[in-house]
């Protein structure tokens, strides 16, 4: 059984099908604790959790109509049964399906295991001032390919300057899609796009969450 903390409708926020609509699992737990995690209550307990088979998640989303699908947490690639509803998701060419991953379980398996072409690896790669970047899988940046996305959240001067390092140094904004997405609190959007002008990054990208504008930061199942 799969861990969901909750299931909903909504615009997709970020990422390639920005502004779209999207079907959201959000799974329970997650092995990291970064410093600005903006979805505590998927591993603080403090949220009721429902166990659900992958064939029940996966009618439901069938269900639902919607095409775009998008797995989040929490941390999807830990829990256990996960493999079974990637296969499921996977036989179907009618949706599409996002994988928001921490960047710290090695993507490889679940490529080799299931490698349909309708599965795309968000992964994140977490900067100092999450506190998590001894914990990236750093084979990873070598396993992206053209749909797949690396996200760097930048909450500081800091985390741009390594953004920028380790864009350039796996030559990522031409192997994958790569954003930007910054701490709105912590760091001006500004900043990022004049080190974007500097360094000439041509195919990065500046992401700003669209569902923290549209709605207020603490709401859920938007």
């Amino acid at each position: 059984m799969l861990p969901v903390i909750e299931q909903f409708i909504s615009l997709d926020g970020e990422g390639p099908t920005s502004g779209e609509l999207a079907y959201f699992v959000r799974f329970e737990q997650c092995n990291l604790r970064c410093s600005w995690c903006d979805t505590v209550y998927s591993w603080d307990g403090s949220t009721a959790v429902q166990r659900k088979t992958a064939q029940q998640i996966y009618d439901e989303i069938k269900a639902s109509g919607i095409r775009n699908v998008t797995l989040t947490g929490g941390e999807p690639l830990i829990q256990k049964e996960i493999a079974e509803l990637l296969q499921l998701l996977g036989a179907d060419d009618s949706l599409l399906v996002h994988i928001e991953t921490n960047g710290s379980v090695d993507i490889a398996p679940f490529k080799n295991t299931c490698p349909a072409r309708n599965i795309l690896y968000i992964l994140d790669y977490k900067l100092p001032e999450s506190g998590m970047e001894n914990q990236m899988c750093m084979a990873n940046l070598n396993q992206v390919q053209n749909d797949d996305v690396y996200k760097f959240v930048i909450a500081s001067e800091e985390d741009l300057n390594r953004a920028v390092e380790i864009v350039k140094a796996y030559d990522l904004q031409n192997r994958c899609q790569v954003f930007f997405s910054p701490v709105r609190e912590m760091i001006e959007p500004l900043l990022i796009v004049d080190k974007m002008k500097d360094e000439c990054l041509n195919g990065v990208r500046l992401q700003l969450q669209l569902h923290k504008i549209l709605w207020p930061k603490e709401m859920r199942g938007v």
